[in-house]
């Protein structure tokens, strides 16, 4: 069992590490110990930074969180795989590491892959499930994330900003000012920051994901998982159409499409998802 850690926010939540097929995976964990615990799995070249503070510690007030870095990310060692199915593996051996036999988990972009892949492999492990800005595999335009999403990081590099206030968030006025307030959000952390994540490792998930979109669809009708799938009416990085189909697929599953708002719909309406979430999540 790992330590259990105690942190009056996100901000000063400590990074710890523990040790799962061979790697040492670092994570972050917030919240009291009653509950059952919640795993963030994040998007592709992400590390633990770029979870949304408000999101992290809203969830963070009624259970206990984890949030992971993946293999040869942030400050996980290992080379980063290159499937979406080794991902999945290694984040189940993580799980059963940290001492935890059933979980909630929310998958964000590449993270929401992930979690599919684990509903399949470790389905007992398992209890809800929260897939958001995601899509299924061979979903449409999955495996052209990369020559997507090239343009915008270039553009975001030539006007010295974080390529996800093009890529995560609509170009509307609204728009605007929610990438500008979650870009704001993630620079919160001041101290014991994780550590960057290396361009090779970026490289080498978004071969994991254009894998995943070139990948046979999965029997998503044999989940039996309770699922939310939610996202922006107007992603461009996994099109938003994915979540529908995801959740038309899944047995029972809820739909959220937030309107104006594009792969990162969920941080810019956090309220009104953190709201949704935690009904999902106790019901």
């Amino acid at each position: 069992m790992a330590p259990q850690t105690r942190s009056a926010d996100w901000k000063t939540a400590p990074t710890h590490h523990v040790e799962a097929s061979g790697t040492r995976f670092a994570y972050r964990r917030l919240g009291p110990d009653a509950g059952v615990p919640m795993v963030l799995l994040n998007h592709w070249g992400a590390n633990l930074d770029n979870f949304d503070p408000r999101i992290v510690e809203g969830l963070a007030a009624e259970r206990p969180i984890y949030a992971l870095d993946y293999r040869g990310i942030g400050a996980s060692s290992g080379a980063a795989p290159l499937s979406v199915e080794e991902m999945a593996s290694d984040t189940i051996a993580t799980i059963r590491a940290l001492g935890l036999t059933s979980v909630d988990l929310i998958g964000f972009s590449l993270g929401g892959f992930v979690a599919q892949q684990i509903m399949f492999d470790a389905p007992d492990l398992v209890r809800r499930a929260i897939l958001a800005g995601t899509g299924p595999a061979g979903g449409t335009g999955i495996e052209r994330v990369g020559p997507v999403s090239w343009p915008l990081i270039i553009k975001g590099l030539l006007t010295f900003r974080d390529p996800k206030f093009y890529l995560f968030f609509t170009s509307s006025s609204a728009g605007k000012r929610a990438a500008s307030e979650f870009l704001a959000r993630l620079k919160e952390r001041t101290r014991d920051r994780d550590r960057e994540v290396s361009l090779r490792a970026f490289l080498r998930q978004l071969k994991a994901i254009k894998a995943w979109g070139l990948q046979a669809p999965q029997p998503l009708d044999a989940v039996r998982t309770p699922v939310l799938v939610a996202n922006g009416d107007h992603d461009i990085m996994v099109p938003s159409e994915n979540s529908t189909n995801l959740a038309r697929r899944i047995p029972g599953a809820e739909l959220v499409l937030y309107p104006d708002a594009g792969h990162g719909g969920i941080f810019q309406y956090h309220e009104t998802f953190l709201a949704k979430a935690k009904a999902f999540l106790g019901a």
